[in-house]
């Protein structure tokens, strides 16, 4: 996997740092060591204009006097204080100087002003994605986002957790788009999941309902959203008291069930569905699919910032090949391995926001051993697959069971479990392919 070179990109900011410096010194040995024709007033210039932007209006200051001191005692060094070129380099000098003092001062405001609109941002973030809390209906829970874009705190991916009388219901999504107009959708997209998920019997419901208000707001801001903008979601029901998990996908990458011993099912859908808004193109009955949620286990819904975060050579990152393996002491732990292991993928160089929500039921009590194999048994007769001969899980899909699974209206295909008998070096494997 590519590494982000650290040590490298410290080297270059000390460098360019210490740049003023080496251009004043330079200048120096370069006029005390040539005849009298040749001048370094343009390094002495230099010096003051590189310190502008990475010092403080102090050390700039002091980089122009310490520049035209330099070329008046070397002007003296040499006996040119009377020549005509004397003065104007000292004045070239002096005006550079003066000149790198007024940048200075403006890029300090700009910095003030981006510094105010950080702070902006992250109010926004936690007004429009409040950080759920660690422990909702008796479940863990841990939230993730991050941003594309430098500085950036919150664009068009969206998660939310409510807890209700039907139990912990969630949404994870991705709307069209970027900058304000994706996150005013994603803001109209969690008010009305709260909303239905407070009054709306059945997730289908909640689904019908979320998105009959993302396509009346984008036909109120009559623009190209009302005609062309969706929103991919995955929305899930968590009974209270149930060991069961029930999801509606609307064109959204597939959840993962981890389990403690390390295997892992792919959520997959029976019939994909399209995202939310595109009901001008088809439309068809929503099906909400039951798994089985032991204790011990972690539902990771995630957007395609996670599955379509690329390396340095192409490959898309596989969360399901990576995580297959492993165990985790929660979902906060989880989701910060996955988090830094997508890093390191990408090269810190990532071009999607991805938004990450783990979900994980605690174990029972008195209970002995991983919840994998009872999973496998209330899911039916899935089959099994080792790492050595399972193909590898991607974007695009992988090979699939079809034994029974609870669906609202028909019966569906099984979700793709996957076993790793030894963690530790199957997770080594998968890092290194």
């Amino acid at each position: 996997m590519a590494q982000r070179d650290q040590p490298n990109g410290y080297g270059a900011r000390r460098f360019v740092r210490m740049l003023p410096a080496l251009m004043i010194v330079g200048a120096v040995a370069f006029d005390a060591l040539t005849p009298k024709g040749f001048t370094a007033s343009p390094m002495f210039a230099a010096a003051p204009l590189i310190a502008a932007p990475f010092f403080s209006w102090l050390t700039t200051l002091l980089t122009g006097i310490a520049a035209t001191l330099g070329v008046i005692g070397l002007h003296i060094y040499k006996d040119t204080v009377y020549a005509s070129t004397s003065y104007t380099e000292t004045v070239t000098v002096i005006t550079v100087s003066g000149l790198a003092l007024l940048i200075n001062r403006v890029i300090q405001r700009s910095s003030e002003r981006l510094a105010s609109a950080r702070v902006i941002a992250e109010t926004a973030q936690r007004a429009v994605l409040p950080t759920p809390a660690e422990r909702i209906g008796g479940l863990r829970i841990a939230a993730r986002y991050e941003a594309a874009i430098a500085d950036a705190f919150i664009g068009g991916d969206l998660f939310a957790v409510q807890d209700t009388s039907h139990g912990v219901r969630l949404v994870v999504g991705d709307v069209r788009g970027k900058g304000l107009g994706a996150v005013e959708a994603v803001a109209v997209a969690i008010g009305a999941f709260r909303e239905a998920a407070e009054m709306e019997r059945s997730l289908v419901d909640v689904a019908a309902r979320l998105e009959r208000s993302m396509i009346r707001e984008a036909q109120r801001r009559d623009t190209l959203d009302a005609e062309e903008g969706f929103t991919t979601a995955v929305l899930a029901e968590i009974p209270h008291g149930a060991g069961v998990v029930r999801l509606v996908n609307r064109g959204h990458p597939e959840p993962l069930l981890l389990f403690g011993d390390g295997s892992l099912v792919v959520l997959a859908p029976s019939t994909p569905a399209l995202p939310l808004g595109l009901v001008d193109i088809a439309t068809w009955p929503d099906r909400a699919e039951e798994y089985p949620l032991p204790p011990g286990a972690t539902l990771l819904l995630y957007t395609d910032g996670l599955s379509e975060a690329r390396d340095a050579r192409g490959v898309f990152y596989d969360p399901a090949a990576w995580l297959i393996g492993r165990s985790f002491a929660g979902p906060g732990e989880l989701l910060d391995v996955l988090v830094e292991d997508v890093r390191r993928h990408t090269g810190g160089g990532a071009t999607d926001d991805m938004a990450l929500l783990a979900v994980a039921r605690p174990s029972e009590e008195g209970s002995e051993g991983p919840p994998g194999p009872a999973a496998e048994s209330a899911a039916g007769p899935a089959a099994e697959v080792s790492p050595e001969s399972a193909p590898e899980v991607s974007p695009e899909g992988s090979p699939e069971v079809s034994p029974e699974v609870s669906v609202e209206g028909a019966p569906g295909q099984a979700p793709r479990r996957r076993e790793g008998p030894d963690p530790g070096a199957h997770a080594e494997a998968t890092r290194c392919s």
